[in-house]
């Protein structure tokens, strides 16, 4: 043991200047179009990177490092590697710095981390198959709030169809959100905060808000304190439904939140015959029509995906329909002669 510990401390970084130094030497400042905001109390970047697991000799991608607050964090935790990707270019010689103390254990890279592909970027020997448990691999990062929630999306995209990092199989993630966005991914439900987030999340992930950091531990400090937020991919997702079509079903019913749920539904319809397609579809999926969205559990909203299924495919040209698209791109469903045979065939589908 104390070998072991011997090789830890002498692996850790150097003396280098503070963050708050950085800033000053190479004259950056947080902007504001960006909706950057710094972390300078190392404690808190330690907790952070604590709230990943453990990431010795993991292979680690650090998105939006900045001046590498969190990089140095991870760095003392003694990953095999570390990839950081920054988007901003005037962060390069403050993480440069940090690279030529490292050992070659760091790599920078200029890009932006909404169209960056990882599918090839860790080792092969670090792929396991989806049933095993998590890779040792970790996407740790502190994010624009004006990106974060973007980001999220896409990537639970990815792992619903196991692409991009998720090629190596469960990758985990640890990421920071506003910290009402952070409540809302692990809302349950009758919860104030429950909404179409809170589903997509926890549909495919195992979701852990791990930590709340106030708004003042950051500089520039912004109007929000900070949810820091830990996700592990389920080995199977809840509902068993393509991204796109859970991600419709569930966006339509929360758009009236407010209102019973039933509304929302009926929109995934044309107007002609939207009440009768959404009252057969709760018929289908036994779920009572005034139901409030935040109420329904995820297991609820897997039954509406798959009545909405069993509607759709009387007449698979309902599944195009889109009540925010446009008028001609919805006029064939729009024909009195369609509406017709469609509600001829729905009047037929048998209740589950």
């Amino acid at each position: 043991m104390a070998v072991a510990r011997g090789v830890q401390e002498a692996m850790r970084l150097p003396p280098l200047p503070t963050i708050r130094d950085i800033l000053r030497l190479y004259r950056l400042r947080a902007l504001r179009n960006l909706s950057q905001n710094f972390l300078m109390d190392q404690r808190l970047t330690d907790k952070i990177v604590k709230a990943a697991g453990r990431i010795t000799n993991n292979e680690v991608c650090e998105v939006g490092p900045g001046p590498g607050g969190i990089t140095r964090s991870i760095l003392n935790r003694n990953p095999s590697q570390l990839i950081v990707i920054e988007k901003d270019e005037r962060f390069m010689p403050a993480l440069e710095l940090l690279t030529e103390s490292c050992d070659g254990r760091m790599q920078v890279i200029l890009g932006d981390v909404l169209s960056f592909d990882m599918s090839k970027m860790f080792s092969d020997d670090k792929r396991r198959s989806w049933e095993e448990s998590p890779p040792r691999i970790n996407i740790i990062g502190n994010l624009p709030f004006s990106v974060s929630t973007p980001l999220i999306i896409k990537w639970i995209h990815a792992i619903s169809e196991r692409r991009n990092a998720w090629t190596y199989g469960r990758t985990q993630l640890t990421l920071t959100f506003q910290k009402e966005v952070a409540e809302r991914m692990v809302a349950d439900i009758m919860s104030p905060q429950r909404c179409r987030l809170s589903v997509m999340c926890q549909n495919w992930c195992d979701v852990q808000h791990k930590f709340t950091i106030p708004g003042r531990a950051f500089v520039p400090k912004p109007d929000v304190d900070v949810g820091v937020v830990h996700f592990t991919p389920l080995i199977e997702p809840k509902i068993p439904f393509p991204f796109h079509l859970v991600e419709k079903v569930v966006r339509s019913i929360f758009s009236y939140r407010q209102k019973y749920s039933i509304r929302g539904a009926e929109t995934l319809f044309p107007t002609p015959i939207r009440e009768l397609l959404g009252k057969k579809m709760y018929q289908i999926a036994d779920i009572d029509p005034t139901t409030r969205p935040f109420q329904l559990t995820i297991e609820e909203f897997g039954r509406l995906c798959e009545a909405y299924v069993s509607v759709c495919d009387q007449d698979p040209r309902l599944y195009k329909y889109n009540h925010r698209g446009s008028k001609k791109d919805n006029e064939l469903l729009l024909e009195d002669n369609i509406l017709d045979e469609i509600t001829k065939m729905i009047e037929d589908i048998p209740l589950s």
